[in-house]
């Protein structure tokens, strides 16, 4: 394909279907008529030699051919519009741009306390919207531009995104200080024997379940739960024994009738990363904000 001759607005065209996957629907986002909007999807299929959208009752469902150009045609918009739009010196005393984060919630109890503290003091206009972090990485979110970054642990990254180390962490384990074993030393023995509450975040097994299954031992989850911050007000009323991040384990005996206890294995630490789309990394007012959460990590 000789690119000389290639019109460019047929990128934005491009875009638009596949984010409406409707002729009318993308003819009204870009105000382009209907018929503008099929000529201009005619044009790309003769010059890709493909169908990319086919019609499939009242939608049009992409081709993979359209799926994996996807990707790559809206960061080449997103890097024009951002070259164009943006300013030569960024300043976060009179920024007044939102940034969304999808976090779960215990990055947003470690974290975002700090940030507030240094929006407040350094760019107090800037604005933060905080997504709920699934375990999937949600790479349709950050390809769209719905979500800014992530902070999470993730274990496959495509290369389209930049992924940096954060934080790294450890667990402990916690009781309410009333349980009949909190002043004890636990044991491998005992730490099996006790009635579990696991955090799962949406995964089908954790670290502390992978490392007892290695060494031919399992341990009686009692209750399950999806939220960290919850599960340290049901122990703190309760008999159950959870394993919970140090650094969200502390907070809360400060605040809850708690006694934590260091795990009877070694599991080591884990790895929270930094994700953003790679093409966006030059953007000034995100580069800084991703570097006040570096420094947050390291302390």
């Amino acid at each position: 394909m000789n690119i000389s001759n290639f019109d460019l607005n047929l990128l934005r065209v491009f875009d638009a279907l596949m984010r409406e996957q409707n002729v009318s629907r993308a003819a009204a986002r870009l105000s382009l008529s209907q018929p503008a909007v099929s000529n201009a999807l005619s044009r790309l299929r003769a010059l890709v030699n493909d169908p990319l959208l086919v019609r499939v009752g009242r939608s049009m469902q992409p081709t993979s051919r359209a799926q994996a150009l996807e990707a790559p045609i809206r960061a080449a918009l997103q890097q024009i519009e951002q070259s164009l739009s943006a300013t030569p010196i960024f300043d976060p005393a009179t920024s007044r741009q939102q940034f969304s984060i999808a976090v779960t919630d215990y990055v947003e109890l470690i974290c975002m306390p700090a940030l507030l503290r240094k929006l407040s003091e350094q760019a107090p206009g800037m604005r933060i919207d905080i997504r709920h972090l699934t375990p999937n990485l949600p790479m349709a979110a950050l390809d769209q531009g719905e979500v800014d970054l992530l902070l999470g642990r993730f274990d496959q990254v495509p290369a389209r995104f930049s992924c940096q180390h954060w934080m790294s962490e450890t667990l402990q384990l916690a009781l309410c200080r009333d349980h009949p074993l909190a002043q004890q030393v636990i044991d491998l023995e005992r730490f099996i024997q006790l009635r579990h509450l696991w955090v799962s975040g949406g995964q089908t097994r954790g670290m502390v379940d992978q490392w007892l299954a290695e060494h031919g031992l399992a341990r009686t989850i009692h209750y399950t739960t999806p939220n960290y911050l919850q599960a340290a007000h049901l122990i703190a009323g309760s008999e159950l024994a959870a394993v919970l991040p140090r650094r969200l384990a502390e907070h809360f005996t400060q605040l809850l009738p708690l006694q934590l206890h260091d795990l009877p294995f070694n599991l080591g630490p884990f790895h929270l990363q930094m994700v953003s789309l790679a093409a966006r990394q030059r953007e000034p007012a995100l580069h800084w904000l991703m570097e006040q959460i570096k420094l947050i990590g390291q302390r």
